[in-house]
């Protein structure tokens, strides 16, 4: 098979990757930018959200695709209650100070990741897509009779692998009209730039920031829901994408979302590609390398502020 092939292969990993790191990443720059907190935990309420899938798609049974928007809805909903109980029982408690609240919520990620290991157990489960068609990529090539098109073997996709990156799509869209056409969004920018200011002209910044780590961890689930019919359920499964989440939100300056958004199609297009040429622990390196170059020669990020 000729180069471009196997190009076009990589590149529609990578989207599907950079689709869902993509929303998870968001709601780790959301909880940045607004609250001043790096949540450690964000990658065990992607975890929480995939195991919940299970559970929701199990419990309900019948066909994939009721059980699949079930989980799809509940899943979400849940994990971003959970983190909105955490912030008001813990974060809340020690005032958002930075140093202990890297500390909780390191906590916080190993009594997750402990209790879904004691219920859920150790064992990987699928989630069964609600539609999963392959999708045969035709190819072209010169001929002595002139250009003519074939199907290259394995050149293909899924249905449910581009429904992923549409509704990913569909679903920054929203995020970004929330953040600057809604008055809640309004709030959360008065409160990212100045939270004595937006206390003293009434803002109820504890219900913002409650408000802002359960719509982080929600959109960490909602990633993990989408993922989670393509992989499968672990109770260790948070790790790689927190790494990723980290790298993109660096790369794209901290609590920019356009800036996370570029990061993260790069960062999955380069994932996806490096993976189908040589192996994912090599696109994992480079991520991270680039990483380090960006904080050697901007260190604000791609689209982040740059403080003097």
């Amino acid at each position: 098979m000729e180069l471009a092939p196997y190009l076009i292969l990589g590149s529609i990993e990578g989207l599907v990757t950079a689709a869902v790191l993509a929303l998870m990443a968001v709601g780790l720059s959301l909880v940045f930018g607004v609250m001043r907190v790096v949540n450690v935990a964000h990658g065990e309420f992607f975890m929480l959200g995939a195991v919940l899938a299970w559970f929701v798609a199990d419990m309900i049974g019948g066909h994939p695709a009721v059980s699949f928007v079930a989980a799809l809805f509940i899943a979400p909903v849940l994990v971003g209650s959970l983190a909105v109980v955490a912030d008001t029982m813990i974060l809340k408690r020690i005032k958002y100070d930075p140093e202990r609240t890297i500390v909780a919520t390191i906590g916080l990620l190993y009594i997750i990741q402990q209790v879904t290991l004691m219920t859920y157990g150790s064992n990987a489960r699928p989630v069964e897509p609600p539609f999963n068609q392959r999708i045969s990529i035709p190819w072209f090539e010169w001929t002595e009779s002139g250009l003519s098109m074939y199907w290259p073997w394995g050149l293909g996709t899924t249905t449910y692998k581009l429904a992923v990156i549409g509704f990913a799509v569909i679903l920054l869209l929203a995020i970004w009209v929330l953040m600057t056409r809604t008055r809640i969004g309004l709030i959360m920018r008065a409160t990212q730039l100045d939270r004595d200011v937006a206390q003293a002209y009434g803002i109820n910044v504890d219900r913002v920031y409650a408000l802002v780590f359960g719509l982080g961890a929600g959109l960490a689930a909602l990633a993990a829901v989408l993922i989670v019919p393509i992989q499968q359920a672990h109770y260790l499964m948070g790790h790689d994408p927190l790494l990723l989440s980290f790298i993109v939100v660096i790369i794209g300056g901290l609590g920019s979302l356009a800036g996370t958004v570029v990061a993260a199609v790069l960062i999955g297009l380069s994932d996806g590609l490096i993976s189908v040429f040589f192996t994912p622990t090599l696109a994992k390196i480079i991520a991270t390398l680039i990483v380090t170059f960006v904080l050697i020669f901007r260190p604000s990020g791609l689209l982040g502020k740059h403080n003097p």
